[in-house]
């Protein structure tokens, strides 16, 4: 019997609620259950696990996230906006009514040691889109240097959301790091030496 997508939808939300907004990535799953009401043996014949659901979550906010980048990137004018666009979109996707209390991906990767595979196989794909989509953006403003570039903004846009979690980092703004990564862009030798 398939389960009913509103069911889905709650499941999706409670692990957005409970392990991305509320960061706890080890949140048992009565907890989750509880905030979805939802019997263990729906989650069970949906999911299979706890960490298909949260990988189903990941795999979701990261649609959400690519789709709040394409908008970004829609109304950007030249090569270069498009390419720092992926920092308007951060600002963008936190303004949102589901925001977390920082990166549902970092979170993840950091709440596991030894990830189960589900969870790292949806961590990696996140990271994967962006390098690649980072690359791609890079290379008709910095041609050869396109990789470095790519790599550059990919660990400011990672610092970015991981500062979310020190009081102090909270004010940091993506304009405040979309300089910095404008300094990468301009001086992409300074990086690649």
């Amino acid at each position: 019997m398939a389960t009913r997508d509103s069911t889905l939808t709650r499941l999706l939300d409670a692990v957005d609620e409970v392990v991305f907004a509320g960061g706890d990535a080890h949140a048992p799953v009565d907890v989750i259950l509880a905030r979805a009401h939802v019997s263990p043996a729906t989650l069970y014949r949906a999911y299979g696990s706890k960490d298909e659901l949260v990988a189903a979550a990941l795999d979701r906010r990261h649609a959400e996230w690519i789709e709040v980048w394409d908008s970004a990137l829609s109304r950007a004018a030249t090569d270069r906006d498009r390419l720092l666009a992926v920092f308007d979109a951060m600002d963008a996707f936190q303004r949102r009514e589901s925001g977390a209390r920082w990166c549902a991906f970092l979170g993840t990767a950091a709440g596991h040691a030894d990830p189960p595979q589900v969870l790292a196989t949806a961590v990696q794909r996140e990271t994967d889109t962006a390098r690649m989509r980072l690359r791609e953006l890079a290379e008709p403003v910095v041609g050869t240097s396109a990789r470095t570039v790519a790599e550059a903004l990919l660990l400011l846009y990672s610092g970015r959301l991981a500062m979310r979690l020190r009081p102090a980092g909270r004010g940091v703004r993506a304009p405040d790091v979309r300089l910095l990564a404008e300094l990468v862009i301009d001086h992409p030798e300074q990086v690649e030496s």
